[in-house]
């Protein structure tokens, strides 16, 4: 299985996009708090997540939390601040797929201690970046497409 990771979501939709496609892909789907938004019900609905139920979500009051319950895992870190294209990279079941929150990204200190681990998704110079929820699909499922290759 694989693992998406958000850190710190503030779009209630692109989260609820993004259950969608670790629902769809078999992955799960790993929040770190704080969050920009309730996981209440009601607010569940109005963000158009009526399947939340069928996905799976573990929520983690940090990083730090996430990684020591999981210490063999290997780690991802997407980010605009790499060179190294996530195509090159030849991801594993088990792989955990990391982005930051939508206005900032995951911080820099943790793109710093983990410089080896970073990967980007190229674009054109005059983009500034693409929507979360866009950017973890093209991940997702690039790894599955690996994955799926070696079977």
């Amino acid at each position: 299985m694989l693992h998406v990771v958000l850190v710190e979501p503030e779009i209630p939709p692109n989260t609820g996009n993004i259950a969608r496609l670790c629902l769809a892909a078999g992955a799960r789907l790993h929040l770190v708090e704080p969050l920009g938004f309730s996981l209440d019900e009601k607010a569940l609905r109005r963000a158009g997540m009526d399947y939340w139920h069928l996905c799976d979500v573990k929520r983690w009051a940090s990083l730090a939390e996430l990684q020591a319950s999981e210490p063999t895992g290997r780690y991802f870190y997407f980010t605009t601040k790499s060179s190294r294209v996530y195509w090159d990279e030849v991801f594993q079941d088990g792989d955990f797929l990391v982005f930051g929150r939508e206005s900032r990204g995951l911080p820099e200190s943790l793109l710093w201690e983990n410089a080896e681990a970073c990967l980007t998704i190229p674009m054109e110079p005059n983009a500034r970046s693409l929507n979360l929820a866009t950017s973890v699909g093209i991940a997702l499922y690039e790894a599955k497409r690996q994955i799926a290759g070696r079977r």
